[in-house]
């Protein structure tokens, strides 16, 4: 990797590592859960970084992709609180995600995720078959009684692209696959008290713009040329919201989506209470663990 390109992502893993550690800790009963997201992004750009992805908050059953719109009044209480956080410098992304037990009554299972994280972790060489970041996972998971989620996984990271391959699974996939020297990868284990199969609800909030063709209405018009300065990376339904209001960013959308032009991201929920914990890492024969806060 070149070492102009290296420090980007080493750069990017330094913001997105502080301002995770600064969103855990607005993660109080009685926050608004919006409060926390607009400030760990406001943070990320006063540390000179750009979102890679909207923050989001994802409460007990919901493992991910849950992320407030404009007029989310809801306050955190007694959940189990994933925050994920993506930074991007030039496109060259750090993501990285943590969980808070505000109930008290989880903290086994918050350290699930992270035990199997940091046994992931140790893992990674270039060579490594990708079964065997999975196998990892899963010894951790399943030793606490709990259930690895397996259809969320980890990913690679690419220039501008939050998901690339080679998808990094949270248990033995049989993948024998290996490591690439070089290769930048988010692992991201869930752990579960329910069966570790999640599905997709409803309403989505964050989106990626996979086409610009076919949009005709001047008002749609003017709000994906905002959409396409994200250069194809998700985005916030709260952020179109605060620029042109409810109203006009709800029509745009749909004519969007009706025009295929929009994937929606939707929250995906699990059967039970659901932990995260996430780093990215760079493959080398040292893995550089550029999310760290070390």
């Amino acid at each position: 990797m070149e070492k102009e390109i290296l420090q980007k992502y080493i750069q990017a893993g330094k913001v997105a590592a502080e301002a995770l550690q600064y969103g855990k800790s607005l993660i109080k009963p009685n926050t608004k859960i919006i409060d926390v997201l607009e400030k760990v992004e406001e943070r990320i750009y006063k540390l000179g970084g750009l979102p890679a992805f909207p923050a989001q908050i994802s409460l007990n059953q919901v493992a991910a992709h849950s992320c407030s719109d404009l007029n989310d009044n809801t306050l955190l209480q007694d959940q189990i609180v994933k925050l994920d956080v993506g930074v991007h410098l030039e496109g060259y992304i750090a993501d990285t995600a943590l969980t808070v037990d505000l109930s008290g009554k989880y903290s086994d299972l918050t350290k699930a995720s992270k035990e199997a994280l940091d046994k992931a972790l140790k893992t990674v060489a270039p060579g490594i078959e990708i079964r065997e970041i999975g196998k990892a996972i899963h010894e951790v998971i399943t030793s606490y009684n709990f259930a690895p989620v397996k259809n969320l996984s980890g990913h690679g990271l690419g220039k501008y692209e939050i998901h690339t391959k080679p998808s990094i699974p949270n248990f033995d996939n049989n993948n024998h696959n290996t490591l690439q020297d070089g290769a930048v990868i988010a692992i991201e284990p869930f752990a579960s008290t329910g069966i570790g199969m999640i599905q997709e609800s409803s309403p989505a909030t964050v989106f990626t713009l996979v086409k610009e063709s076919g949009i005709r209405d001047p008002i749609t018009r003017n709000i994906l040329k905002e959409i396409k300065t994200y250069n194809g990376l998700p985005f916030a339904k709260r952020w179109l919201e605060k620029k042109f209001t409810t109203p006009k960013t709800n029509f745009a959308l749909r004519q969007l989506i009706n025009n295929d032009c929009l994937i929606q991201h939707a929250p995906l929920f699990d059967s039970g209470m659901v932990s995260q914990a996430e780093h990215s890492v760079i493959v080398e024969k040292k893995p550089i663990v550029f999310t760290r806060m070390d």
